[in-house]
């Protein structure tokens, strides 16, 4: 029996190969008909016998194209229309429909064998794509997305990558960066302003100053990385020095996988996510012995490794060309400033940093950074969400209005809604100054011409200093719009449920732990057990509050934190504590004047707080040069096989952890390990969670329980939390497809805000 279907797809299906894809599977089932790229997604319509339809339909859901991404298809019953072939027919333009646009994807195992192949015109050419692969939302500037409107319109096609795009069966048919030798970009090396050789030369003189233990800018997808020889320790602690980052981690990229298990013990989950199409850098276990300098990751036994995700980045790094084994490639800024993303950009900024600059004349419209992403139970668990991922969207558990909502201001994302998707941005980082903040404006304008959205509300972080806080309040003012203030740990709540689909009213248990965010109470909140939805919540019980001497100069150093804590528990600063022993006899005077007269001391319940104190109680890091790096080296010396840990007491709404100092000081004058109090103190964390939440669940009834905030990006807690609640049946919600720090908060700010839009609706 003949039918005929019209078949209506809305997902990411522009620009990834889909139409060839349904060309040649209608040739397979004998179809004819038609696709087309509309504004709102893809159309199809076709005739044929009922069974081929039927299985034409059900080849598109389950093997797509590898980029492709469904959300939706529906089909329709169609008069027949008597077709004699299958055709690709003319895009439509709709007016104010949009489609999700891919991400950049790495290089594909098709375009890497011709990359390596001397019988194939694209021989080592470093700009080698198809519709599998490539560069898209960094190129993109408007949609629909075609040549046009990316920043390869400067470069025509010659007759044979036309040849290529025009051919419905050829796997760059429609690729919107095609290009070979011949017509599109090339790369050149500068060295003191000055094009010192290009092509090939270039890239062989690049290689060459890496193995001298020199340090090149290299321009690569989303912006540019700094490179050296992560095997030489000069080169490393220059390259430190010169770009103002004295202990932070660096990311390293090796050229495949088995090179990556020199220097990682990986699990095969890892190996998959190097191995992906997305390419992030993988959090690792260090392996002992790699080779490896220490100034690259010190004071941590992870290691952030990726593999080259596209042509350039597998030619510096080939194998048995005298290429070093392992690169640094690590973002290209100053600290605390966004990627190096435009050549002129790149060479004024990065001058004092890099000794030669590898550049090409692609234009990179939209900076990205790389993902970074650790495994947890076989799944990737974000820290960082850009390059790969994002603006791929997160599908809503409803429609939504068009808003907007900025984030906070440490790993900053924004997030806009429209239909049933929420575009949250890539990572655009500490939004601590002007330079950022540009990114940021920037960022938001891009995305709401790209996606058509046009806000009719905004959310922020409830902190009125926050710059993303001020953009939202100045711009809510300007347009007249409504203005939603969320609580950060409210918003990380909402942010995990919407992480997890969540589509009901009913309450959650939310334990939401992390360094900072600005209380209901006008006090730091961070150590928080909250009963709630996205409609609203309340605090049931948090870690007792503890003054903050010098406000977020503690953050900074952890010993003020370490003293804090034991003057609240009336322990005195004895000396060969270390801590007591960091400071002058004048410095703790002033310390106990600030505490004692509460000058410039806020009180905080932060989690990320309790962690420095312990850090520095132990003796492991009493001044930090980064964010988080205090409790990183006190994870970093946890032993799986010690099971002793602290107790504390519940008072009330607050959590006591004065025995906790109490304990873990006899145990420092008993000169136990310090792997051993490291341990001991995360062990009393889990065990207090599993306290708090037991009580939560006796007085509420409630049995879900949502993990969110930067302290679960801790392995250790995050592994040994959630097998202990769910030998106690407690169903456990945590992050999968957006970071648990706050570069996911903004999806929570969306969330609460559409549910409050909806209330007053209602209302």
């Amino acid at each position: 029996m003949m039918v005929g279907k019209r078949i209506e797809i809305k997902g990411i299906v522009q620009g990834v190969g889909f139409r060839p894809f349904i060309y040649t599977l209608a040739k397979q089932f004998k179809l004819n008909g038609w696709v087309k790229n509309t504004s709102n997604g893809v159309i199809i319509e076709v005739d044929g016998e009922t069974a081929s339809v039927e299985q034409f339909i059900r080849h598109i859901t389950r093997f797509p194209p590898p980029l492709a991404h469904i959300d939706a298809l529906e089909s329709f019953d169609i008069p027949q229309n008597s077709f004699k072939d299958f055709q690709i027919v003319e895009s439509e333009a709709i007016q104010g429909a949009f489609v999700p646009i891919a991400p950049d994807m790495a290089i594909c195992d098709d375009c890497r064998r011709e990359l390596f192949d001397p019988n194939n015109p694209r021989f080592r050419y470093p700009f080698i794509n198809c519709t599998n692969c490539g560069p898209r939302f960094t190129i993109i500037k408007d949609i629909p997305y075609d040549r046009p409107f990316t920043t390869m319109a400067d470069f025509p096609m010659c007759e044979f990558c036309e040849t290529e795009y025009r051919d419905p069966a050829n796997r760059r048919f429609h690729a919107q960066p095609v290009a070979c030798p011949t017509c599109g970009p090339h790369i050149w090396l500068e060295i003191d302003g000055k094009e010192v050789a290009d092509h090939e030369n270039a890239l062989q003189r690049a290689l060459q100053m890496l193995k001298n233990g020199k340090i090149v800018a290299i321009k690569g997808l989303g912006g540019f990385h700094l490179a050296c020889d992560a095997s030489n320790d000069q080169a490393v602690r220059r390259l430190r020095e010169r770009k103002h980052r004295s202990e932070k981690p660096l990311a390293v990229m090796v050229f495949d996988t088995d090179t990556a298990q020199k220097y990682c013990e990986l699990s095969q989950a890892e190996i998959d996510f190097l191995e992906s199409k997305e390419k992030p850098i993988v959090l690792a276990h260090k392996r002992t012995g790699g080779g490896i300098s220490d100034a690259v990751a010190p004071g941590t036994n992870r290691l952030g490794i990726m593999l080259p995700y596209t042509p350039l980045h597998l030619l510096l790094l080939e194998p048995h060309r005298g290429s070093p084994d392992i690169l640094v490639m690590t973002s290209a800024n100053l600290s605390e400033e966004p990627i190096a993303y435009t050549n002129g950009d790149a060479f004024s900024r990065l001058e004092s940093i890099a000794d030669a600059f590898l550049m090409h004349n692609r234009e990179i419209y939209m900076r990205t950074d790389d993902s970074v992403l650790s495994e947890f139970r076989g799944q990737a668990y974000l820290s960082r969400r850009a390059r790969g991922f994002a603006p791929q969207p997160i599908r809503l558990p409803e429609e939504s209005p068009m808003i907007l909502a900025t984030g906070a201001e440490l790993k900053n994302t924004f997030c806009l809604s429209k239909d049933r998707y929420a575009f949250l941005s890539h990572h655009i980082g500490d939004l601590e100054n002007a330079e950022t903040l540009h990114s940021f404006e920037e960022a938001i304008t891009h995305y709401e011409r790209i996606f058509r959205t046009q806000p009719h509300a905004i959310a922020c972080d409830l902190h009125p200093d926050y710059l993303a806080s001020h953009y939202a309040q100045q711009r809510a003012c300007r347009e007249e719009l409504p203005l939603f203030q969320i609580q950060h740990h409210h918003a990380h709540l909402a942010a995990c449920l919407a992480d997890n689909g969540w589509n009901s009213g009913e309450k959650v248990m939310g334990v939401i732990l992390d360094g900072t965010g600005l209380g209901s109470d006008n006090t730091i909140w961070g150590g928080e057990f909250l009963l709630g939805n996205y409609d609203g919540f309340e605090r049931q019980y948090h870690l007792q509050t503890t003054p903050q001497p010098g406000g977020d100069a503690a953050t900074q150093i952890p010993a003020r934190m370490a003293l804090a804590h034991l003057w609240q528990a009336n322990i005195p600063w004895d000396e060969g504590l270390a801590p007591v022993d960091y400071f002058t006899g004048e410095e703790k005077s002033v310390l106990q004047q600030q505490l004692r007269q509460s000058i410039n001391s806020p009180l905080t319940s932060s989690m990320g707080r309790l962690f420095d104190a312990a850090a520095a109680l132990i003796g492991i890091r009493e001044k930090v040069a980064y964010e988080a790096q205090a409790a990183i080296e006190l994870e970093a010396l946890c032993v799986d096989d010690e099971k002793g840990y602290y107790p504390v007491f519940i008072e009330q709404d607050q959590i006591k952890i004065d025995s906790l100092w109490q304990q873990m000081i006899r145990d420092i004058k008993n000169q136990t390990p310090a792997a051993i109090l490291a341990t001991r103190f995360h062990n009393s964390i889990v065990e207090m969670i599993r306290e708090v939440v037991l009580k939560m669940r006796e007085e509420s009834g409630i049995n879900v329980v949502v993990l969110s905030g930067g302290v679960w990006q801790n392995e250790y807690l995050l592994s040994h939390t959630i097998p202990l609640l769910e030998k106690s049946d407690f169903q456990i919600l945590w992050h999968h497809q957006v970071p648990t720090n706050d570069g996911g908060i903004s999806l929570g700010q969306l969330m609460i805000a559409m549910h409050s839009i909806k209330k007053i609706g209602r209302g």
